[in-house]
């Protein structure tokens, strides 16, 4: 059977920002810091995530000194950083229970019903088309494979809330199935949030399933996660002086 995501490496510019991604993100899992104490910089990775996730929907940037998050959307953002590594293997086998459980996470303090994909025409059959991917049915590189399930979650915006954050969650879970970024040392987010016009522009691009757009969205995404490993590196390179 042909790859359903094959085609799109015949875009513009895709082939290779994926494979310069990929690299750039290969480098930071060999900065000999990540070697051995990956684990704490993976832990700062993953609040700054967090951080820019929920500034993009909306939240502050900034955690209170004492540690108390007021904010819903901040929180809603901070449990699902902290969940990865248990959703983990549903997302690798089931991901339409790891989505819904990514939803009850980020938008238990929005007010509205949780886990439940909306319904409306075509939602149900787009999120098992981006279940099936997720699960083996695509042999793509792993960039291709995140900025697809990115992509397309936040142009169907399957919840009444939280969309964004789910996404992104979905999209730092993509990259450790897939091997691009297995401990999640990455901070593509930081990117997206200095780049809040072209990241909105770029989503525009791909949800209107024009080739010239969707290759915009790929780029662009491809970018931030060069972006995401120099901001890595950085981690890094704090954690080492």
């Amino acid at each position: 059977m042909t790859d359903p995501l094959a085609p799109l490496l015949d875009l513009p510019g895709v082939p290779e920002a994926v494979q310069t991604a990929r690299d750039a993100v290969f480098q930071v899992h060999r900065h000999r810091v990540n070697l051995r104490g990956w684990a704490t910089t993976a832990a700062e990775a993953s609040v700054r995530a967090a951080r820019a996730s929920a500034a993009l929907d909306g939240g502050p940037t900034q955690i209170p000194a004492d540690g108390s998050v007021s904010d819903p959307v901040l929180a809603g953002a901070l449990r699902v950083a902290e969940s990865l590594g248990t959703i983990l293997p549903t997302w690798q086998r089931a991901p339409l229970q790891a989505l819904a459980k990514l939803h009850v996470l980020a938008g238990a303090d929005l007010g509205a019903e949780l886990g439940r994909p909306r319904v409306a025409p075509g939602v149900s059959e787009r999120l098992d088309l981006l279940a099936s991917l997720v699960t083996g049915g695509t042999s793509v590189a792993g960039p291709l494979v995140v900025a697809v399930v990115h992509g397309e979650l936040m142009s169907l915006a399957p919840f009444p809330t939280a969309n964004g954050v789910v996404a992104r969650a979905a999209s730092r879970l993509t990259s450790i199935a897939t091997g691009l970024d297995p401990k999640s040392l990455g901070v593509p987010e930081v990117h997206c949030l200095r780049r809040q016009d072209e990241y909105a522009a770029a989503l525009h691009g791909f949800s209107t399933g024009e080739p010239e757009g969707v290759a915009q969205w790929i780029t662009f995404w491809c970018a931030a996660l060069e972006a995401g490993a120099r901001e890595a590196r950085s981690i890094a390179d704090a954690a080492s002086s």
